[in-house]
C-alpha cells in the first residue's frame, strides 16, 4: 500500500471520529436534554422529586424508609414495604433478596426468606395491633419447620421418625410443637446439620387470610416500590391517629386521597403513595410528640 494511500485513509477514519463524536457525544445528549426541559417533561426527567417547604425530600419514584436512626418506625407516619435495596431503598443498589419459597431453614450465616416473613409479621402484628400470625411461623417469629430423621421408604418418606429438630429454633429455645409422630420434638443444637432429614414445614392453626398483608412482610422486585397496598394501610390507621392525636376518620380520608386505583382499569393493583400520604399528614396534622 502506498504511504499517501495509508494516510488518506487514517484521515477520513479521523473525520469519521470527529463527525460522530460530535453528533453521538454532543448533539445528541443536548437535544434530548433540550426536549426533557419541555413543560409536562421536565419534573420527571429531573428525577420526579417531591418538594416540602422548597426542600427535595424525596422522589414520587422511589421509596423510602419512616424510621429513626435505630431503625424503629416512626409512630406518627405510615410505613413502607420492606425493602432489599442495599440497606433498605438504596437507589444505588436496586435489587430483590433472590430468596423464593422453598428458602425454609435457617443457616449460620442468614435468615431464611421464610423466617424473615415470620419476624416482620410479628413485628407488624405487634406494632398495628393485631393479630401477626401467619402459616408455617411460630409464635416466637421464625419459621415452623422441622427435620424428620429416620428410614425412608421408596417414595423417599420417612416411614419410622428415630429424631425430630425444629431447625430454626436453636437451643436452649423450647420447641414449638411438642411432638410429631409420636416423636418428641427437639430445639437445634447450634453447629448441627440435620439436612439428613426431611424438610417438613408445619402450616400450624393461624389463619390462611392474615390480618398483616403479604406487602407488609415481603420486599418489592426492585427493592424501591414507594407504595403500600390500602389493606396494609389500613391497619397502620389507628397508630398514626393516635399518635398525631386525630381521629381514625381523618387518617383514613387521607388514605384514600392517596389512593390510586388499577392502571387503565385493569393493570396491577390499587395502591397509596406512602411519601405524599405522610407529607400530606404533616401539612394537615402536624405531628407534637
Amino acid at each position: 500500500m502506498r504511504f499517501s494511500t495509508l494516510i488518506r485513509q487514517h484521515v477520513a477514519a479521523l473525520r469519521a471520529l470527529l463527525v460522530l463524536t460530535a453528533i453521538t457525544g454532543i448533539v445528541y445528549p443536548l437535544a434530548v436534554f433540550a426536549v426533557a426541559q419541555l413543560p409536562g417533561l421536565r419534573t420527571k426527567a429531573d428525577g420526579s422529586l417531591v418538594e416540602a417547604n422548597a426542600t427535595a425530600v424525596g422522589s414520587s419514584l422511589i421509596g423510602q424508609s419512616f424510621t429513626d436512626v435505630g431503625g424503629t418506625a416512626l409512630a406518627q407516619y405510615f410505613q413502607s414495604r420492606p425493602s432489599a435495596a442495599g440497606d433498605g431503598y438504596d437507589p444505588l443498589s436496586t435489587a430483590a433478596s433472590n430468596l423464593g419459597p422453598e428458602d425454609i431453614v435457617d443457616t449460620a450465616s442468614r435468615k431464611s426468606l421464610l423466617t424473615q416473613v415470620c419476624a416482620r409479621s410479628r413485628a407488624v402484628g405487634d406494632r398495628e395491633r393485631v393479630d401477626g400470625s401467619r402459616p408455617f411461623c411460630t409464635k416466637g417469629g421464625v419459621g415452623a419447620v422441622l427435620s424428620v430423621i429416620g428410614p425412608r421408604d421408596a417414595d423417599g418418606e420417612v416411614s419410622h421418625p428415630v429424631q425430630v429438630v425444629t431447625v430454626n429454633e436453636a437451643c436452649p429455645a423450647q420447641p414449638f410443637l411438642d411432638t410429631y409422630r409420636g416423636v418428641r420434638v427437639e430445639c437445634a443444637e447450634p453447629g448441627h446439620d440435620y439436612s439428613v432429614g426431611r424438610i417438613v414445614p408445619i402450616h400450624g392453626n393461624a389463619s390462611a387470610h392474615p390480618a398483616v398483608p403479604a406487602d407488609a412482610v415481603t420486599a418489592s422486585g426492585s427493592g424501591l416500590d414507594p407504595h403500600i397496598s390500602p389493606a396494609y394501610a389500613a391497619i397502620q390507621v389507628a397508630r398514626v391517629a393516635r399518635a398525631r392525636n386525630v381521629s381514625a376518620e381523618q387518617v383514613r380520608a387521607a388514605v384514600d386521597a392517596h389512593t390510586t386505583g388499577r392502571t387503565l382499569w385493569f393493570l396491577g393493583e390499587p395502591r397509596v403513595d406512602v411519601l405524599q400520604l405522610n407529607l400530606d399528614l404533616d401539612h394537615r396534622y402536624p405531628y407534637r410528640g
